[in-house]
């Protein structure tokens, strides 16, 4: 038996899907109102919502996504007298099982219904595994719950898999996830950065060559995709790939089968793409710069992660975790945590997500030192900041300008002066942490070369700088 939560105001309306569910078998509660409704699905067991979108207190899509995020993570069926097809369209965006139109039979309503509840029944029985592999992918909160659940479900298919989220969300993690749950496990996961391959090479790269098929070739390559066949191919910022590699990339995606250039025939390739982005591909669909059909193939399967600043409760696990991990791979010691450290973390809002916090802790470590605890101090100035509700006190009626300003409002400076700041304060002991070592400077700051060298350009500095007992 299942429960359903009704929210409508129409009384008659009400009674009919009361009636409803009572002769199918199902318990049902009612509100008439958006607020009562969403109040009921957050303190209720409920597995399916009738939900009406003219409601006295507003349109029923504003708190549609707060019912699908409620603790039972209910399906929603929209009814409305309206047929609005916009309202249709932004309800699937948010996530509604289907949308039915008023006024309509117990035999139109059964069958949207029976297949919300089927499917449901399917989704909760493909739970997470108990031992599902998740290395990297600390936290638990609800969202990171439901983006494992989502692992597990296109761990248990052979689809392709489209991962999208911000910058430095863990994208790669999440998709090594889905290979080493997979049947394909045993077999490679080749990963390629699409942003990093110029497009002179893209179609060697991909699909490989032979002896003598253009100048240079003095030997055979094999292709990424050859290299994957039996496991995945794991394709990150897939909208920077280029038009003419779009096609060939859908070709051999809908055929399974490559030709090397340079070779006579076509060879056969078993292989699985899960691909990322951190850009809008329906839009770029839009735009003309991706392909509609190629977008179709590589979203048979679509995982969203959530940015850092939305599940900040996993903070402090991942913050504990990558501390510890730091110390042990560079014999520090064990530090210890203040609470004011994790406060100071967690009130930021990391807008390049996970990579970003890494980074952050890197530097607290290495501005800590010796000391045996990490506390707010160590942290960049502007991340300091964000814990600290600064208080200005406006001019007084009838101030003239300048002369006004109070002297340390006039000498506080700005972000962008505390970022700077703050940068050339970390390179200066990232040169001193590494001694000459570029590659482990490399990794450390967590950027490219390139990257590293514009920002020591910037604050003038070299790895000549404070070089130590060198």
């Amino acid at each position: 038996m299942a429960k359903l939560l009704i929210v409508d105001d129409d009384a008659k309306i009400c009674s009919f899907l009361l009636l409803f569910a009572q002769e199918w078998g199902h318990a049902a509660i009612h509100a008439g109102s958006a607020r009562d409704g969403l109040a009921l699905a957050r303190a209720e067991h409920c597995d399916l919502i009738l939900l009406d979108l003219d409601l006295p207190d507003g349109n029923g899509l504003r708190i549609l996504p707060e019912l699908i995020d409620a603790p039972s993570h209910p399906e929603v069926i929209i009814i409305t007298g309206t047929g609005d097809i916009n309202g249709a369209k932004l309800a699937f965006q948010y996530g509604a099982w289907d949308f039915v139109s008023k006024p309509f039979t117990m035999e139109e309503i059964a069958l949207p219904v029976s297949r919300a509840l089927a499917y449901r029944k399917e989704k909760r029985a493909l739970s997470t595994p108990l031992n599902l592999k998740r290395d990297g992918i600390l936290g638990s909160s609800q969202e990171i719950r439901n983006c494992l659940e989502d692992v597990a479900r296109a761990s248990a298919t052979d689809a392709s898999v489209l991962i999208s989220g911000e910058t430095g969300t863990g994208k790669e993690l999440f998709a090594r996830a889905i290979h080493e749950n997979s049947k394909r496990a045993e077999a490679g996961f080749i990963a390629v950065d699409c942003g990093a391959i110029p497009e002179s090479l893209a179609e060697g790269l991909f699909f490989g060559y032979e002896k003598g098929a253009f100048t240079g070739a003095a030997a055979r390559q094999e292709g990424i995709i050859a290299q994957a066949a039996g496991g995945t191919l794991f394709l990150d910022e897939i909208g920077d790939l280029s038009a003419n590699i779009q096609k060939a990339l859908l070709r051999a995606l809908q055929e399974r089968r490559i030709r090397p250039l340079g070779a006579a025939q076509e060879v056969p390739v078993d292989f699985r793409v899960v691909a990322a982005t951190n850009r809008d591909l329906s839009a770029m669909v839009v735009q003309k710069r991706f392909r509609e059909d190629l977008l179709f193939r590589i979203r048979a399967f679509e995982i969203k992660l959530p940015p850092l600043r939305v599940r900040k409760d996993d903070i402090e696990v991942m913050a504990v975790s990558k501390i510890h991990q730091i110390c042990r791979h560079y014999d520090l010691g064990m530090k210890g945590i203040a609470p004011e450290f994790i406060k100071s973390l967690q009130a930021n809002d990391w807008p390049g997500n996970v990579r970003e916090l890494l980074n952050v802790l890197e530097y607290a470590l290495a501005a800590a030192g010796d000391d045996p605890t990490l506390h707010p101090k160590h942290l960049p100035p502007e991340y300091r900041a964000s814990t600290v509700a600064l208080k200005y006190t406006p001019a007084p009626p009838g101030g003239t300008g300048d002369s006004d300003k109070r002297p340390m409002e006039s000498a506080f400076p700005t972000l962008l002066d505390h970022r700077s700041m703050s940068e050339a304060q970390y390179l200066q002991m990232l040169i001193e942490r590494v001694k000459g070592d570029r590659d482990m400077a490399v990794a450390l700051a967590g950027i490219s070369q390139s990257g590293l060298y514009s920002l020591m350009k910037k604050h003038h500095l070299t790895f000549a700088d404070h070089s130590g007992d060198r």
